[in-house]
């Protein structure tokens, strides 16, 4: 029987104390998220992009928006360094923003043990791969989507995920620079909601030029087959996106409340929404928003789909890493959320970029039973 996430860190985290690798009197605990289940091993790499061409909306002294992202890709080879999780500054700001980790040593999510190697050569691809856009959820950085990055690139995608600058507790620039949160530090109304999808539309939009003019990445991703993904407010932000982009062909919403609640005009395109029990149909919860944007979704490969005793985090690696920072575990355990939301995402990836037939989303499985169609 295989061991689950939670038991393979108790025996790590053991070992290396054992070891001496951490001192006894200063092990913390040691976080890891589950292994890629493809055929290919996975590299990874990170680019520092500027766009000069707009002011940063969120700051008023930045006359460029900045962003950092992260690309995963099916590999040449397994051998290779690890890529690291989240800079020492970046785990530091997010690790101390909770109270209840007063006592986790600031820098615990930087070594997080990751799966991608930290820039092998990619695997080449007569045409290219197709391409998967992560956009994460508010405050979170575009780590917190690795789980699902991994996988992609080991099932043959290459994957693009956003940091979104100052939407993220921490981003670290490659000359050290580490910049915090600021969007709608006094409130989420929904006049930061519509914004918010605003600027994550032209920051993806213009990360997919960039890659389209770079003579390494071009060559590595088939324009034909983009797809986009988000967690939270990055979900919704790729349903809004995909009714105006040429670029896009197919989006996923992963738990994202709609802000505004409406598309500008009917998605056609291929989407999928997949959440916690709070956005069944008229669930009687607080977020309507689900039931509002429904109407407009009109295309054929339309998926509106909910998973008994998930939570909001349970689509994003915190699902996994906050029960190993001993913090209370949602209802359903972390590795069995990480493996629904794989499953079910990759189905719907496969099916509309790759043109293959994927039973799974055809109707509820035994194999997984908390997945519920609507």
């Amino acid at each position: 029987m295989k061991k689950t996430v939670a038991a393979s860190v108790l025996a790590l985290s053991a070992s290396l104390t054992t070891l001496g690798a951490i001192p006894a009197e200063a092990a913390g605990p040691v976080t890891a998220l589950p292994a890629p289940t493809g055929d290919h091993p996975v590299g990874k790499t990170d680019l520092h992009l500027i766009d000069s061409s707009r002011p940063d909306p969120w700051v008023s002294d930045r006359n460029a928006r900045e962003l950092m992202v992260s690309i995963w890709y099916p590999a040449g080879k397994t051998a290779g360094k690890s890529a690291p999780y989240l800079t020492p500054q970046e785990s530091e700001l997010i690790v101390r923003s909770e109270p209840r980790l007063a006592d986790v040593p600031a820098d615990t999510l930087a070594t997080t043990v990751t799966h991608a190697r930290a820039g092998v050569p990619a695997r080449q691809r007569k045409g290219g791969w197709p391409l998967v856009v992560l956009s994460p959820g508010m405050t979170m950085p575009r780590a917190s989507m690795t789980s699902l990055a991994e996988e992609f690139a080991s099932r043959g995608y290459l994957v693009a995920g956003i940091e979104h600058t100052y939407e993220s507790l921490a981003t670290t620039f490659p000359d050290g620079r580490t910049v915090t949160f600021e969007a709608g530090r006094a409130g989420q109304t929904p006049e930061t909601g519509e914004k918010v999808a605003r600027v994550r539309a032209a920051d993806t939009e213009f990360v997919l030029g960039r890659l389209k003019a770079d003579r390494r990445w071009n060559r590595l991703i088939d324009e034909r087959r983009i797809a986009m993904v988000g967690h939270s407010v990055g979900g919704q932000s790729a349903a809004h996106l995909l009714a105006d982009s040429k670029r896009v062909k197919a989006a996923v919403n992963l738990d994202g409340t709609y802000n505004p609640k409406t598309p500008a005009k009917p998605l056609v395109k291929p989407f999928m929404m997949i959440g916690n029990p709070g956005h069944q149909p008229e669930s009687g919860g607080k977020d309507g928003s689900w039931d509002l944007f429904w109407p407009h979704v009109k295309g054929d490969g339309k998926r509106w789909l909910t998973v008994t005793g998930a939570e909001h985090m349970s689509f994003a690696d915190y699902a996994v890493l906050l029960p190993q920072l001993g913090l209370p575990a949602a209802p359903m355990d972390g590795a069995r959320a990480v493996r629904i939301t794989r499953a079910y995402v990759t189905a719907f990836l496969d099916t509309h970029l790759k043109g293959g037939r994927r039973p799974l989303l055809d109707r509820p499985s035994a194999k997984f039973p908390e997945v519920r169609f609507w």
